[in-house]
């Protein structure tokens, strides 16, 4: 299926299902959260060997959508603990609290790793095993300096997703499951959030006429990309729909002033390269929280700040982006 599919109140439908409701809709399994009807997908058997792969998967994921610099090896633990608790330099510290937070990260998934192969050669495991305290102690050290982490675009830190591999390591992998179908529906509803706003700003624009369609089916095709994984069948045409869509959104030529100045002359204050950089920022946010599958709050409502300011000036603000605190 290539369509998002959301809930409609009609006069015959204006009750909303409970959160995690879940329903064949056109021969797929949903789950409803946020408004929307998630795509859901089998989930393997809750083993160690499962939460080792999960893990993985998430730590690699964490590390590609953080700052960069921050993929320490585990076996660095202790050389990137002394450097950053005798760190005395507030910037560098935070830097030096990742850093050690990615070597926390890689260390437990080094642990989970050897785990799995005693259990594969025999050995049972309990839950109370020495190595799975440690692990356990080491993703729940990274989650807590993931304060200091920021997402790669260096506007704001994800915590959600900074906190994903101690949630494997701790819940039965059916609540892991569960817990992203809420953060998708989470992310669904900023996408749609972002659209709305380049919709309800530059639509009063003259130079912007036209703009509404393609934002449109860039958010829709955002919204599809969040609710599919990698793995999917479907992905190859899913993701070649997010970009190409992206592409026309950031692409979009607002018409010359000289074409406005006869109907429209006080709205020849606005710049249309600040229109045009604010634009291609919601595509790159929509990107990043569609890759994530995480919202973004801070960023989204700044972004949705922004374009009502351009309207209401026609230039974009200047805002530095600060640091965690």
């Amino acid at each position: 299926m290539n369509t998002v599919i959301r809930l409609e109140p009609t006069p015959d439908n204006d009750a909303t299902p409970p959160e995690g409701t879940r329903r064949i809709i056109e021969q797929q399994e949903r789950v409803y959260y946020d408004g929307y009807w998630v795509k859901t997908y089998p989930v393997p058997a809750d083993s160690l060997l499962a939460k080792k792969q999960l893990i993985e998967a998430l730590t690699r994921r964490l590390f590609n959508h953080t700052e960069h610099g921050l993929n320490i090896p585990g076996t660095r633990l202790a050389e990137a603990r002394a450097t950053y608790e005798a760190e005395t330099d507030p910037g560098r510290r935070r830097v030096k609290g990742a850093m050690l937070a990615g070597a926390m990260f890689n260390r437990a998934t080094d642990i989970f790793r050897k785990l799995v192969d005693l259990q594969a050669d025999g050995i049972e495991i309990q839950s109370d095993n020495a190595l799975m305290r440690e692990c356990g102690q080491c993703l729940l050290d990274a989650m807590e300096l993931g304060r200091f982490v920021l997402h790669r675009s260096g506007e704001e830190g994800i915590d959600e997703l900074w906190g994903e591999p101690f949630r494997a390591f701790s819940i039965p992998v059916e609540d892991f499951y569960e817990s992203r179908y809420i953060k998708i529906g989470q992310s669904m509803r900023d996408i749609d959030r972002i659209a709305g706003a380049m919709c309800a700003n530059f639509t009063q624009i003259p130079m912007f006429e036209g703009i509404e369609a393609p934002i449109a089916d860039f958010a829709a095709a955002a919204k599809l990309k969040t609710e599919t994984l990698r793995t999917d069948p479907s992905i190859f045409d899913v993701w070649s729909q997010l970009v190409t869509a992206g592409e026309r959104l950031a692409n979009f030529t607002p018409k010359a002033p000289l074409d406005l100045a006869k109907t429209s002359p006080e709205r020849i204050s606005h710049r249309a390269s600040d229109g045009l950089l604010l634009l291609r920022s919601g595509r790159d946010l929509v990107f990043y929280i569609t890759r994530a599958r995480t919202p973004m709050p801070k960023s989204t409502r700044e972004y949705i700040e922004r374009c009502e300011a351009y309207l209401a000036t026609g230039k974009v603000p200047f805002t530095p982006a600060p640091l965690p605190a």
